[in-house]
């Protein structure tokens, strides 16, 4: 079993967002488990604070590492792999993800405010994770889209037919386009060789399709491809 701990001041943003779908079944099934941890009673005094203003001046609160540390140290047989969701975090990949879904247990810590103590870094972090170039308001919202990235990844929990090296960014490219019934909608045909029967020719298509797709809309992507003679080639035909 995977066992993910989240570290958060908002816990009720969690409500019902893993107690659903594919989540929900490998939860029953036993191949994962979510504990969702609320920081605010590991504040500090009367009125349980988490955040002080920072040292140096400059706008916003800060995440004290008090609090922090104390929810890391009451994670039964400790927190395992701690990851601390920010802003300034490496930008994950799929290849991340895969990498992470190898992991028994994962702590995420979501940031907020201004920033965490850099010491809560420097001591219990392992991983600091952004989920693209902007800013969000909290990193719960991270924290649900690493736990589902991750969890997909680890065997059973998609079940036993179901592959994910199709999907868009497993190998560096993007996934070719899906079409399903009708034939016809709007005037748009589905393409004549889905319904030709050869597998070849469909696999070919749809390498095709997933490479041209990568260099329209992911140049950065397609820049990093390695490409056989057989890609080359696909890319060269007409459409």
């Amino acid at each position: 079993m995977t066992v993910f701990h989240i570290i958060t001041l908002f816990p009720k943003m969690f409500d019902g967002v893993f107690d659903n779908s594919i989540l929900l079944n490998a939860k029953n099934k036993g191949i994962i488990d979510i504990c969702i941890k609320d920081l605010r009673p590991f504040g500090i005094g009367t009125h349980k604070v988490v955040d002080d203003t920072p040292y140096g001046g400059g706008g916003g609160m800060v995440f004290k590492p008090e609090p922090i540390a104390d929810a890391l140290n009451d994670i039964k047989d400790g927190p395992g792999y701690v990851i601390l969701t920010s802003p300034r975090g490496k930008l994950a990949t799929q290849d991340d993800v895969l990498r992470l879904s190898k992991k028994e247990k994962i702590t995420i810590i979501c940031g907020h405010y201004e920033g965490v103590d850099e010491r809560v870094s420097e001591l219990f972090v392992d991983e600091e994770i952004s989920i693209g170039d902007y800013v969000l308001t909290g990193g719960e919202i991270p924290a649900m889209i690493l736990v589902d990235a991750i969890s997909r990844l680890i065997p059973g929990v998609l079940g036993k037919d179901s592959l994910t090296t199709g999907d868009s960014h497993y190998n560096g490219v993007l996934e070719h386009p899906h079409y399903t019934r009708p034939q016809e909608f709007m005037g748009k045909e589905v393409p004549e060789v889905l319904l030709s029967g050869n597998h070849e020719q469909i696999r070919k298509w749809r390498r095709k399709m997933a490479l041209k797709k990568t260099q329209h809309q992911r140049p950065d992507l397609f820049e990093k491809l390695d490409l056989t003679k057989e890609d080359i080639a696909l890319l060269e035909e007409e459409s």
